[in-house]
């Protein structure tokens, strides 16, 4: 296949691993936009398997496609993403990801005393909360969030 024939969507599919039924998806989402060629098939560029892979990443650690769409939508359209772009959209998802690691290990480390424990030190309970005192900071077990009692 000759480079400027473009990708099929089977062949795409092929390449991605994904379902055309999922790119189709992906598509509807706006995050890659094929064209048509004389027959009226759709066709990718080669960049595309580059986006939907980062897509796919992207969503394994827990981002949402209005914010893959989001940092996607930042990139030139019609050219391959280069290094310097996918170090920009990585500098911004590692800072995430550092908040979401730092989360989860503070959960990890308080898991063996909080939920469900029945323990009988309920001042130094990180689920106890008398008189809704942190509601003002947000929904959710906000001790285990980080919160501290002593606002």
């Amino acid at each position: 296949m000759a480079l400027n024939e473009g990708l099929s969507i089977g062949a795409l599919a092929e390449r991605t691993g994904l379902a055309v039924s999922a790119i189709r998806y992906y598509e509807a989402q706006g995050l890659i936009k094929p064209w048509r060629n004389a027959g009226g098939q759709r066709r990718f560029e080669r960049s595309d398997l580059r986006r939907l892979s980062f897509v796919m990443i992207a969503q394994q650690f827990g981002f949402t496609l209005p914010q893959i769409r989001a940092e996607l939508d930042r990139l030139p359209g019609g050219r391959t993403p280069t290094k310097a772009d996918w170090a920009k959209i990585s500098a911004g998802f590692r800072a995430v990801l550092d908040q979401k690691i730092e989360t989860l290990t503070r959960l990890r480390d308080s898991l063996d005393g909080c939920i469900g424990c029945g323990c009988l030190s309920l001042p130094n309970c990180a689920l106890y909360n008398p008189t809704d005192r942190i509601a003002e900071k947000g929904p959710g077990p906000r001790f285990l969030m980080g919160d501290t009692p002593d606002m």
